[in-house]
C-alpha cells in the first residue's frame, strides 16, 4: 500500500467533529457576503473557548457562532419589559446553563424543520442583520440624526442580541421554557416572520427610521 493511500485512509477514519456530537458543520453556507468573514464556522464539539479571545483585537470574530449566542444568553435580561439595547445581566457566569438551553433549542429546531439547526440559525442571523441605522450628529449647536451603513461586525452583534431578546421576552412570565422560546424565535427569524419574530421587527423598525433620516 502506498503512502498516499495510507494517508487517505487515515483521513477517512478521522472522526468528524459535530456540535454536541449531533450536528455537522459540513455543507453550511453563509449567503450574505457581508457576513461571510465575521461568522466563524470552525467545527467544535462544545462551544466553550474559555474567553481566549478577550484581549485580542477583533478576537471575537474567531469565536464559533453558536458560542456567540450562548454568551449573549448569559448576559440577556429575562424581562419582558426590556426593549432597550442596554444589557442587564441576570445569568452571569452560568455558561453551562446557557449551553444546555441552546442544545435543547437546537433539538427542537431539528424536530420542527428537519434541517441542520446551525444552518437555520445562520439563516435567522442573515434575515435579522440590520443594514442601515442612525447616528446623532451635532453641528452648530443643533443635533440631528443621520443614516449610516452598519458594519458587518455590528450587523452580527445586533442580530444575535435581538434574537436573544426576543427569546427572553417570549419566555418571561410564560409556561414556555427559554429553550422553546429561543427555538421559536430562531425559526421565525429564519422564515422572516414579521409577526412572530422580535428580531425582524427590530430590524425593520431601525431601518425605517434610518430611511427617514437620509
Amino acid at each position: 500500500m502506498s503512502e498516499a493511500q495510507e494517508h487517505q485512509e487515515a483521513v477517512e477514519e478521522k472522526p468528524q467533529i459535530k456540535l454536541f456530537g449531533k450536528w455537522s458543520f459540513e455543507g453550511l453556507e453563509v449567503k450574505n457576503p457581508a457576513l461571510k468573514k465575521v461568522i466563524c464556522l470552525r467545527p467544535v464539539y462544545l462551544p466553550h473557548t474559555g474567553g481566549r479571545h478577550e484581549h485580542k483585537r477583533f478576537g471575537k470574530l474567531k469565536v464559533p457562532i453558536v458560542e456567540r449566542l450562548v454568551n449573549r444568553l448569559m448576559s440577556q435580561a429575562i424581562n419582558a419589559g426590556v426593549k432597550r439595547d442596554r444589557v442587564n445581566s441576570k445569568n452571569p457566569g452560568k455558561k453551562l446553563k446557557a449551553l444546555r438551553t441552546v442544545k435543547y433549542a437546537f433539538e427542537i429546531i431539528e424536530l420542527r424543520t428537519g434541517k441542520n439547526p446551525i444552518q437555520v440559525f445562520i439563516k435567522a442571523i442573515e434575515n435579522a442583520a440590520i443594514r442601515e441605522e442612525v447616528t446623532r450628529i451635532i453641528y452648530g449647536g443643533v443635533s440631528y440624526f443621520h443614516s449610516v451603513d452598519t458594519s458587518p461586525t455590528r450587523m452580527l452583534d445586533l442580530a444575535i442580541r435581538h434574537i436573544a431578546q426576543g427569546a427572553a421576552m417570549k419566555a418571561f412570565r410564560s409556561p414556555m421554557s427559554l429553550a422553546e422560546a429561543l427555538a421559536e424565535e430562531i425559526i421565525a427569524a429564519a422564515n422572516y416572520d414579521r409577526v412572530k419574530s422580535h428580531a425582524i421587527k427590530r430590524k425593520e423598525e431601525i431601518e425605517r427610521i434610518a430611511l427617514s433620516a437620509r
